[in-house]
C-alpha cells in the first residue's frame, strides 16, 4: 500500500506543480488594459506612442512630492532606466521650474537623471492628459497627485482590474514604498516582458520566413 502511495505522490505532484506554474505564467503574462486613448500633450512636448511611459503629475507643490520622486528613483528608475523603450515623464505646471531644479539636484546626488523628463505644460493641457487616463481619480487644486501611471506603447493605461478589496488599480501611490516595491516593480516587469516576448516572437517569425526564402 505504501509503495502505491509513494508512486502516486511521485506521479501526481509533478503534474500539480506544472499546473500551478503554468497558471502563474498565464496570470503574469499581461498587465490589464484599463483605458485606451491616453492623450499626449497637444503642444507635442512629449509623445506616448512607441514608448512605455511612467507618467506622473507632481503639481505646483514640488517640495511635498520630494519623497515621491525619491521613492520612484530608488525602486523604479534605478532598476529599469537601462531599457531604451522606457521613459519617465513628469508633467508640471508653469512657475515650478525653480523647485524642479532643486529636486533634480537632490536626484543627481543619487543617480544619473538623464531619463527623468520634467515637462512644463499649460494647466489645461495637464488636466486634459490626466482626464484622458480615464481613472476614478482626480488632480488636486495644485494640479498634482501622489499616483503615478503606466502608459504603454499604444497609449493605453495599464494596471490591475482587481487589487486590494477587489478594486481596480489605475495608478500607484508613490508615497508608499510598499506599493511601489510590491506592486509597481512587478507590473513594470510584466509590461517590459510582454513587449520583449512579442518582439522575440516577431523576430523568430521573420527569421523563419527569411530561412524559407533562402532555401528556395
Amino acid at each position: 500500500m505504501k509503495k502505491y502511495l509513494v508512486l502516486g505522490i511521485l506521479f501526481v505532484l509533478p503534474i500539480l506543480a506544472y499546473m500551478f506554474f503554468a497558471s502563474g505564467v498565464n496570470n503574469f503574462g499581461k498587465l490589464s488594459v484599463m483605458h485606451e486613448g491616453v492623450t499626449a500633450p497637444a503642444s507635442g512636448a512629449v509623445q506616448f506612442d512607441g514608448k512605455i511611459t511612467i507618467l506622473g503629475f507632481p503639481g505646483r507643490d514640488i517640495d511635498q512630492k520630494m519623497t515621491n520622486a525619491l521613492n520612484l528613483n530608488q525602486k523604479i528608475y534605478k532598476r529599469f532606466n537601462g531599457f531604451d523603450d522606457l521613459q519617465f515623464v513628469m508633467l508640471i505646471p508653469p512657475g515650478t521650474e525653480d523647485k524642479v531644479a532643486d529636486l533634480k539636484l537632490e536626484l543627481e546626488k543619487l543617480t544619473d537623471i538623464g531619463n527623468w523628463n520634467f515637462v512644463t505644460l499649460p494647466e489645461d493641457e495637464i488636466t486634459t492628459v490626466f482626464n484622458s487616463l480615464g481613472t476614478i481619480h482626480s488632480l488636486n487644486a495644485d494640479l498634482g497627485t501622489d499616483l503615478v501611471f503606466i502608459v504603454d506603447k499604444e497609449s493605453r493605461l495599464r494596471g490591475r482590474e482587481q487589487d486590494d478589496n477587489d478594486l481596480p488599480l489605475y495608478g500607484y501611490d508613490a508615497t508608499s514604498v510598499a506599493v511601489i516595491n510590491n506592486k509597481m516593480v512587478d507590473d513594470v516587469k510584466v509590461i517590459l516582458a510582454e513587449y520583449r516576448l512579442s518582439l522575440k516572437k516577431n523576430n523568430n517569425a521573420t527569421g523563419g520566413r527569411d530561412a524559407i526564402l533562402k532555401k528556395k
